[in-house]
């Protein structure tokens, strides 16, 4: 499952990651975390608010009705 790659790193600090691994983990987005001795790519989601959307749709009102309560409520202040 691993295969040991040696990647160029360019001036700009870019690494190409293999379009074969690419496709296997199926991200744009990386973590990049630094071990010490290592450095270590993990796959991310591209926006984790994203993961949400949809999960709490239709619980509770919506952003826009709520604004739309606070400005009421502020008039009647």
């Amino acid at each position: 499952m691993t295969a040991d790659r040696v990647m160029t790193i360019s001036r700009n600090g870019q690494v190409s990651i293999p379009a074969d691994t690419r496709a296997r983990w199926n991200t744009r987005h990386v973590i990049v975390v630094d071990l010490g001795d290592r450095v270590v790519l993990r796959p991310a989601a591209a926006a984790p608010v994203a993961e949400l959307q949809g999960k709490y749709r239709g619980r509770g009102p919506s952003s826009d009705a709520m604004r739309q309560e606070e400005r009421r409520r502020a008039r009647v202040r």
